[in-house]
């Protein structure tokens, strides 16, 4: 059997498992609890296909393994597999529930949440499958690719641990009786960027897409992955800094001066009220 039909056929049931586990749990956070785990798989499924004799596939394999091994922890030691409903669910869809109807809800859980999201999770990891096609040399580029991702990983390693220890100082804070200040992270890596973590998060794969690239010599269709990923994290962002302004109204003098995903230099925000006084 073609191992890409092995991955689809491997999709099928997560994207069935999901839908099923949503409704009878009414948590519709299954899809992020595997997030983590299924392009590991997909990767694997096509490295094993080559009978790990092919040198850019194995590397792929084992990079992928590091993304999966590093998200998954950092998942779990924020309860994300602890329990399913309430307090375990995305606060994201929480809101979004709140703002449909139940049928509308659930039409979108179906194509959005469950569909959607999973489509993306295997396509990410087709540039797998581009390099199964094309078992070209392993070369330079490849080298400096697989530097490249350590490097992301490693800038996405820093800005989630900066933010668990943020998030474990203000509980602490707030156990105490103090208000937390400041309430959101707005040093390390996000002083110069308000989601570090996406833009590691993306780069990753971007990297993934590339070995695509190098083994096929061209662009194809599995590029086609990091495109709807990158349009899933522009939404999520918007989204997710909608209701975080609507909790904090000094997030929006963080945005002002901070750019929005790529680390760059803070910019100087023009004191206002100076300026009217003036």
């Amino acid at each position: 059997m073609s191992p890409l039909l092995v991955a689809l056929v491997v999709a099928a049931v997560v994207c069935l498992v999901c839908w099923i586990a949503s409704i009878v749990s009414k948590d519709t956070s299954w899809v992020d609890r595997i997030w983590s785990i299924v392009p590991v798989v997909y990767v694997g499924i096509f490295a094993i296909a080559a009978g790990f004799r092919d040198p850019r596939l194995d590397v792929m394999a084992v990079l992928v393994l590091l993304w999966g091994a590093r998200l998954t922890f950092n998942f779990a030691r924020k309860g994300g597999y602890s329990g399913v409903g309430g307090d375990h669910e995305d606060y994201r869809w929480a809101v979004l529930r709140d703002r449909m109807s139940p049928a509308l809800f659930q039409v979108f859980n179906l194509l959005f949440i469950v569909l959607f999201q999973n489509a993306v999770l295997f396509l990410i990891a087709s540039p797998a499958w581009t390099a199964f096609q094309h078992r070209t040399p392993f070369g330079v580029l490849d080298v400096v690719l697989a530097i490249l991702f350590v490097g992301f990983l490693v800038g996405e390693t820093v800005a989630d641990q900066q933010q668990w220890s943020f998030q474990r100082w203000k509980a602490a804070e707030r156990a105490a009786g103090r208000e937390p200040s400041p309430r959101f992270r707005q040093s390390g890596l996000f002083r110069v960027s308000r989601h570090p973590n996406f833009f590691f998060e993306n780069a990753q794969w971007w990297v993934v897409a590339a070995f695509g690239v190098v083994a096929a010599r061209g662009l194809d269709w599995t590029l086609t992955g990091i495109l709807l990923l990158l349009a899933v994290f522009i939404g999520s962002t918007q989204f997710t800094e909608t209701i975080t302004k609507s909790r904090y109204p000094e997030y929006a003098e963080y945005q002002k001066r901070t750019s929005p995903v790529i680390p760059w230099f803070p910019r100087r925000v023009r004191d206002e009220t100076a300026g009217a006084a003036g």
